[in-house]
């Protein structure tokens, strides 16, 4: 969050204009101005792709089985107990549950060699030691600035359920921080809206509009923040890219009540698990709530985001994927009801939404969680943790869709071709955002990023 501040010693007084990240002639995020931003995003021609990545982190460790290879070739015990579904690729099947993303898995690819390395409760995919303890995202911003030069969006933004319904539970985090930043400094923390709460808030304009005239005055008085502002009127156009932000783009952007009512209604998933439909014996009963409520309007709210320049976002609806079938947990047959067929659903949606827009070549989304879940299904009819296979989806971003990569063995507990782990993922999402080439000869190019980017090869089979 970034605060403007009007301050003289002739009239002794602080007003705020606030708006979500956005930095103003040295004020806001770690000391960072917005010329420094713009002076990066300068240096960085040629090395941003002009794309954004969503990332969707499905938190628990969804069984790689009744997703995206259902294995009914396996016998009772292993196979989907969801069944499977034809898919628009001749020969592939997807999870029973999954009827819509079968019918657009010609615009997705899945990888069926990918494994996570353990089968411990975290959020790997999202923050690791390959990425140096920060948040990919944190990475990209690292080196793209903290806000886009033109309309102020953050470029890191992460979505909890509460960023589009505020009776949802705060985000869990007991399995890790989210907004770790690791050894690249937290002003490149994402940026995380909550609705109705202290971000709606401060992304509204405090002073009447009819004072905005006085403000322009006081700024224009305002010697001490001309730090790093050059000689050649650049304080001029920095104030109007501020006031047009704080007008209009980046509080809209949050904004789903801006979206068109059909548009919002098409993502939502509510209406396909209603709380009344999921048994309260679950401890992970408020979970699953919150999960079919948000998932379609955090894709949404995202897809809004990445629209206005925003170039990472990190989107998970909480503790959902644990499928063991205890106190806790539903096992894999009624848990896949309460979150397949949501996900299914939010993720065909933002597929034909993005497309339809022309945007499916610059963005790419993944869907993955920190583990998978083993090939034998409990006693209890679940699936325990599994770190040797695991589920990856991948949208978009002008990467080769409609294929599966890799294969499992015949139980999908193992990889049976060359396994693809969390360092080639992280590659493969670094190198869709940026030129890695361009970047090595840029000078004090950030060592993180590029160690990350290089510590595994993409996914190669995705690399146009």
């Amino acid at each position: 969050m970034l605060t403007i501040h009007d301050r003289t010693r002739r009239l002794g007084r602080r007003d705020f204009l606030r708006v979500g990240g956005l930095g103003l002639g040295g004020l806001g995020l770690g000391g960072l101005s917005l010329t420094d931003l713009l002076a990066a995003r300068a240096a960085n021609d040629g090395v941003l792709r002009d794309k954004s990545v969503i990332l969707l982190f499905l938190h628990g460790g969804p069984s790689q089985i009744e997703t995206f290879d259902p294995k009914m070739t396996a016998p009772a015990g292993n196979r989907s107990v969801t069944g499977e579904v034809a898919t628009s690729i001749p020969g592939v099947t997807f999870g029973g549950t999954f009827s819509k993303l079968a019918a657009l898995a010609d615009k997705v690819s899945v990888v069926r060699s990918f494994r996570t390395g353990d089968g411990n409760h975290d959020i790997k995919p999202v923050v690791s030691k390959s990425s140096h303890g920060a948040n990919l995202g944190s990475l990209f911003s690292r080196v793209a600035g903290t806000n886009h030069p033109k309309t102020g969006m953050p470029t890191n933004v992460a979505l909890f359920p509460r960023a589009v319904w505020p009776e949802a539970k705060a985000a869990e985090e007991g399995f890790g921080k989210f907004g770790a930043t690791g050894t690249i400094g937290s002003a490149y923390a994402p940026f995380v809206p909550g609705a109705g709460g202290a971000m709606q808030r401060d992304m509204q304009l405090e002073l009447p509009r009819e004072r905005l005239d006085d403000r322009r005055s006081l700024l224009a008085q305002l010697d001490q923040f001309r730090r790093g502002i050059d000689a050649d009127g650049g304080l001029g156009r920095l104030e109007e890219q501020a006031f047009s932000t704080i007008l209009g783009g980046v509080a809209k952007a949050f904004d789903l009540s801006s979206e068109d009512p059909r548009v919002v209604e098409r993502y939502d998933t509510a209406p396909l698990v209603r709380p009344d439909a999921i048994s309260r014996k679950w401890n992970n009963y408020t979970n699953y709530v919150d999960n079919a409520q948000t998932l379609g309007k955090l894709l949404l709210l995202a897809r809004r985001l990445c629209e206005a320049g925003c170039g990472f976002v990190t989107v998970t609806t909480n503790f959902v994927w644990d499928m063991h079938s205890d106190v806790n947990n539903a096992g894999v047959s009624e848990g896949m009801e309460y979150m397949g067929r949501p996900l299914d659903h939010a993720l065909s949606t933002f597929i034909e939404d993005v497309a339809a827009r022309g945007l499916s070549d610059k963005i790419l989304l993944v869907a993955c969680g920190e583990m998978g879940r083993t090939p034998a299904v409990n006693k209890n009819g679940g699936r325990d943790h599994w770190g040797n296979l695991a589920p990856l989806l991948l949208s978009g971003g002008g990467l080769n869709m409609g294929q599966v990569v890799g294969q499992s063995s015949r139980n999908a507990g193992e990889p049976a071709t060359e396994p693809y782990t969390i360092d080639h993922l992280a590659s493969t999402v670094l190198n869709t955002l940026f030129d890695i080439g361009q970047l090595r000869i840029q000078r004090g190019a950030p060592e993180e990023v590029l160690n990350t980017a290089t510590a595994a090869s993409p996914i190669v089979e995705l690399m146009g």
